[in-house]
């Protein structure tokens, strides 16, 4: 089976850079997969699970949102974060989840999209997060 190359790059770092059988995104329209030689593509990512097929497993990364360019023979994901499973601390993201919760209870002293978008970041966190310890 032939491979291609997936680049996860954020504003900070280049989070990760390996030969993969398949990569799985949130689109904005729905959830799209890419294998080798797909067509060219540019699309926006929504926040959510990325997942990476290779060698026979399965990995995810916590994406929060950014862009996907599928070229020829690689696949370059920009995203404003991307964090790998082992670099997700749950308390943390537990704690953003209930503050973003607390924050939608109270709509007229908070920016209620900013709200809402954190809490769909710290769940994407600690859905991808948890995955590595069980």
């Amino acid at each position: 089976m032939s491979t291609f190359r997936l680049e996860i790059v954020t504003p900070e770092r280049k989070v990760y850079e390996q030969d993969i059988d398949m990569v799985i995104v949130e689109g904005v329209e729905g959830q799209l997969g890419i294998l080798p030689h797909h067509i060219p593509l540019l699309t926006a990512l929504r926040i959510g699970p990325l997942r990476i097929k290779k060698d026979g497993t399965e990995e995810e990364v916590a994406v929060g949102g950014g862009f996907m360019e599928v070229r020829k023979d690689k696949v370059v994901i920009l995203a404003e974060t991307a964090e790998l499973p082992e670099d997700i601390d749950i308390d943390r993201a537990e704690e953003a989840r209930r503050r973003a919760e607390r924050y939608l209870l109270h709509p007229d002293e908070h920016d209620q999209v900013r709200a809402e978008m954190a809490l769909q970041r710290a769940i994407n966190r600690i859905k991808v997060g948890s995955h590595r310890h069980g």
